[in-house]
């Protein structure tokens, strides 16, 4: 069964934004256990980054969604590839664990290294650097890590990224 989702379109320019509000979301309308929030990039005549709230029931999704119109223009299901910001387990991926542990402690269904065919062993170091954003991929939430550095894997997205010359 396909979870009830809203998602909103703020008019927001990048992801760090979209993290701060799905995180702040999170915190102001105490979302329960089970939420996947997500952002989205929106390729139009207006790029911009949506994001999204999977709720575990449809009473839930109905007083968030209620609560949420003051935030942006809600629209319906958003694309299948979202990268998630909040989903179960992911506070508890801090410091350094184990891509066994990863899978066990959190929502995140399978772990890949770019550049290799096989997957990480589970007893493969990862360190998280406090910030794991795993993607939706073929209905699966995967984490996109690093080839490892001296064993120790870490995930692709970097906690603070290098502003683009396109700002300048």
């Amino acid at each position: 069964m396909t979870p009830p989702v809203v998602t909103l379109d703020p008019g927001l320019r990048d992801l760090r934004a979209a993290d701060h509000l799905l995180l702040t979301l999170a915190a102001e309308l105490a979302l329960p256990e089970g939420t996947f929030g997500c952002t989205h990039l929106v390729r139009d005549d207006r790029p911009r980054v949506a994001v999204s709230l999977a709720l575990p029931t449809d009473a839930e999704f109905t007083a968030v969604r209620d609560r949420l119109v003051a935030h942006g223009t809600a629209y319906g299901r958003p694309d299948a590839v979202g990268r998630a910001v909040l989903f179960p387990g992911a506070a508890a991926l801090t410091g350094t664990t184990t891509v066994g542990e990863v899978r066990m402690a959190s929502a995140i269904d399978r772990v890949t290294v770019l550049g290799t065919a096989e997957p990480p062993g589970p007893d493969t170091a990862l360190l998280t650097r406090d910030h794991v954003r795993p993607q939706w991929q073929a209905g699966a939430l995967v984490l996109v890590c690093m080839p490892p550095a001296g064993g120790t894997l870490v995930p692709f997205e970097v906690p603070a990224p290098t502003p683009s010359c396109a700002d300048h």
